[in-house]
């Protein structure tokens, strides 16, 4: 009985230690931008919607991270498909939705209200290369 108690707890202390594959993608290197879209046009240039988060990219383990020129905090969402962030730079939430996320790129895309029309989305698409 005292054997198979030590078992369990061994095993559960193992499993917590454990991350996805997902976790170490994104918390593994640093990503630079490579294109960042708004309905299908670049934006990521000076004075664009997205220049802020243009250059490098930073997922901290603990859930910090820097965002181009935005810091903030990250949080998968339950089953991994998402990517929040959370900036007071942004007055909400960002929720991405994860294209693509492998050891050597990572693909998002998200729909933001237009600042100049609320009932209009735009449409966001932010790729990055690992460095």
């Amino acid at each position: 009985m005292l054997f198979l108690s030590v078992l369990v707890i061994v095993s559960c202390d193992k499993d917590e230690d454990e991350v996805s594959d997902r976790f170490r993608f994104l918390t593994s290197v640093d990503w630079e931008s490579d294109s960042l879209l708004v309905n299908g046009m670049e934006a990521g240039g000076d004075g664009q919607m997205l220049e802020n988060f243009r250059g490098t990219a930073r997922f901290n383990e603990d859930g910090t991270g820097s965002f181009g020129g935005i810091t903030g905090t990250w949080a998968f969402s339950q089953d991994e498909t998402e990517l929040i962030i959370n900036t007071e730079e942004l007055p909400f939430a960002l929720t991405t939705k994860i294209i693509e996320l492998t050891a050597s790129s990572l693909k998002v895309t998200a729909n933001f209200p237009n600042p100049l029309n609320p009932v209009d989305q735009l449409k966001i698409r932010m790729t990055f290369k690992a460095q």
